[in-house]
């Protein structure tokens, strides 16, 4: 924790508090969504490892907080904290509080000794919602911490969320999907900087990006990385009935 209160090292609550916490976000996403998701089994049973998503709504995270099976920390941006409630559950099950706008070290150093000890951590590289609903330029920050860090990369392609409130409001439940993709290292040394880190960031965005459907690759849509990503898919043999 720094000297201002920001949670940078986040203890979630006693483990009953957070099973429960963990349960009862489920059974919602579960009951006023029309929920589905596809590769639930690479998701690895416990840390450290590193989730990366687009980031469509603000119910990108208890989705991502659903689907974990082990105790996950996720970023917050610091609006958050002024709210009563929202703080406590947040802080309740492990969040790192990021300050918009500015590159907040202090949160990068926590974010990197969760996953040192073994935990793991969500993260949206485009770091903001996406105000189209499709793919943003992505920042290094994911790319930095999965480098430093030397750990697993598990992708999330969430289409949906961005369509729940409108549902909401018209009383019916949202169709919400989420993807889950196989684990991948990047191929750093740890100490990845510049250009490096810009590949290693496209080369998560283009992940997540073959995984969505064409109308959510955004910035991505054309990028070079995508194209070869999409022709291995199309040139891998496929499994015989």
């Amino acid at each position: 924790m720094t000297t201002d209160g920001q949670v940078t090292d986040p203890t979630p609550a006693p483990l009953g508090v957070y099973n429960f916490i963990h349960g009862f976000i489920r059974l919602l996403v579960h009951t006023l969504w029309r929920y589905s998701v596809t590769g639930a089994e690479n998701l690895p049973p416990h840390g450290p490892y590193l989730v990366v998503t687009n980031h469509l709504s603000v119910f990108d995270a208890p989705l991502v907080f659903a689907n974990v099976t082990g105790r996950a920390v996720m970023f917050g941006a610091d609006k958050w904290r002024r709210t009563l409630g929202v703080r406590q559950l947040l802080e309740a099950v492990g969040v790192i509080w990021v300050t918009r706008g500015e590159a907040d070290t202090d949160a990068m150093k926590g974010a990197l000794r969760v996953l040192k000890t073994g935990r793991i951590l969500g993260v949206a590289p485009e770091g903001t919602r996406s105000p189209t609903g499709a793919l943003i330029q992505g920042k290094p920050g994911a790319a930095y911490l999965a480098d430093r860090a030397k750990v697993p990369l598990i992708p999330m392609a969430i289409t949906g969320t961005e369509n729940i409130a409108r549902s909401w409001k018209r009383l019916r439940r949202p169709k919400v999907h989420c993807l889950i993709g196989p684990a991948f290292l990047l191929p750093g040394d740890g100490r990845a900087k510049g250009p490096r880190l810009d590949e290693f960031t496209d080369q998560i965005m283009c992940t997540l990006a073959a995984m969505l459907p064409p109308e959510y690759r955004g910035v991505y849509a054309d990028h070079p990385r995508l194209r070869e990503m999409l022709a291995a898919r199309v040139a891998r043999p496929q499994p015989q009935p």
